[in-house]
């Protein structure tokens, strides 16, 4: 079973667990198997060659019972419903895991941005926005930025559905520009919170932080960041992976000087600073932390058997493969979970809807310490839930999710 194919058979694998682990209303179990709404869309967006090419895009709303949907739009070449549909369930419990008024939600458009100009990657944006609109706005359902799209492209998203309704909808997307109400602190926030829940694993294990060595996979937005908080921490990022390779250096990576080499190149390959090391290799370095921070589906079952580090945080959405979680289990590494681990970006999109709602921005300080607080206890519960149920942080994670959306759903009733 590919990556792919099994996102959302994964997803209901963990709904059904989390489901005879809590015992709710069976009738609420069935209908959180099914996605609310799926909208598929094709449309034609003019090259800049003249030529017209159809795009395919998706907007799922898995569940919205505790607030307007909130997920993500990625472009990518392999997008498909299946993959859309798994990724809104997984907000729906994310959301749910840090207690913020939001519903499930996610959107693609099957494209590949290498190969678009600006031009066309804006008309493409502009045109999809048009065709999912009628499920979008400020109440009904908020966009954020995802693989391969940015603040640009949530700036035209917000202008098309402005221009088109004739009001200013700040409201509607989140990771905007700083110019058009963004807030400074959401770009590192997924980082911030994974560092939280870094600290906080490491505690309840009785480690301590400083000297301890880290393998990174991915350097993108959100691992980017994270090696430089890591190492702030006082934590060796021995080897990091991306793309292009991977290095190593037993060390600990200068971060600075390998962000540095990054940019330029667009790759970690080549960094002087570290050794080449062939990408399947990092997960074997002996380590103290394992944070998958790329695409999902990279831990699999055969990886999970050579995983060298006890710990693992997930950063990336759905790294973890369903079949290699016993595997993890029966090896004794802690994993917390994308749900809880990445749940900062969504917390810090939560942040800036309601500035923007407000039509007033928070300070810096306390958008820092509301973030830390609602991570702070979101671990709190989720790590006192796998005591309760003497599970794995992942089942514990749904389990939590779930109660929370069941009791939504139990408290609004099913309409008629």
């Amino acid at each position: 079973m590919g990556a792919m194919s099994s996102t959302w058979e994964s997803i209901l694998a963990r709904l059904d667990d989390a489901a005879a682990l809590t015992g709710i209303d069976p009738a609420i179990h069935q209908v959180l198997r099914h996605a609310e709404r799926i909208l598929e869309v094709s449309f034609p967006v003019r090259m800049d060659n003249g030529e017209i090419e159809v795009f395919t895009g998706w907007r799922v709303h898995h569940d919205t019972t505790r607030g307007p949907g909130k997920g993500g739009l990625r472009f990518h070449p392999q997008v498909d419903v299946d993959e859309v549909k798994a990724l809104a369930a997984s907000m729906t419990y994310k959301t749910a895991i840090v207690d913020i008024p939001f519903g499930g939600a996610k959107g693609g458009v099957r494209c590949d941005p290498t190969k678009l100009s600006l031009h066309e990657l804006e008309r493409l944006t502009r045109r999809f926005t048009f065709e999912i609109s009628p499920l979008l706005g400020p109440d009904r359902d908020v966009p954020a930025p995802d693989v391969n799209t940015d603040g640009r492209v949530m700036a035209w998203m917000m202008d098309t559905l402005s221009m088109t309704t004739g009001q200013f909808l700040g409201g509607v997307v989140t990771g905007k520009p700083l110019s058009i109400g963004g807030t400074r602190l959401h770009s590192g926030a997924t980082s911030s919170g994974v560092v939280v829940c870094v600290r906080r694993v490491f505690a309840e294990h009785g480690l301590s932080i400083p000297g301890k060595r880290v393998v990174l996979q991915g350097f993108g937005k959100v691992g980017g960041p994270l090696a430089f908080l890591l190492s702030s921490a006082g934590m060796r990022v021995i080897a990091v992976s991306d793309v292009g390779g991977a290095v190593v250096n037993e060390g600990g990576l200068d971060v600075a000087a390998l962000s540095d080499h990054v940019t330029k190149t667009g790759s970690v390959e080549g960094f002087h600073g570290g050794d080449p090391i062939d990408a399947d290799a990092i997960y074997a370095l002996p380590s103290d932390l394992f944070v998958p921070a790329a695409l999902g589906g990279v831990i699999t079952e055969e990886v999970a058997e050579k995983l060298a580090a006890p710990i693992v945080v997930e950063a990336a959405n759905g790294p973890t493969t369903i079949e290699a979680e016993p595997v993890l289990d029966r090896r004794g590494i802690a994993v917390v979970p994308d749900i809880l681990a990445n749940a900062g970006g969504v917390t810090a999109s939560y942040f800036e809807w309601a500035q923007s709602r407000q039509g007033y921005p928070w300070d810096d300080e306390l958008v820092a310490e509301r973030l830390r607080t609602r991570m702070e206890s979101s671990f709190t519960q989720v790590w006192g839930k796998s005591q309760q149920y003497n599970v794995s942080l992942r089942r514990a994670a749904f389990a939590l999710a779930l109660e929370r959306v069941a009791a939504a759903i139990e408290a609004r009733g099913f309409f008629p």
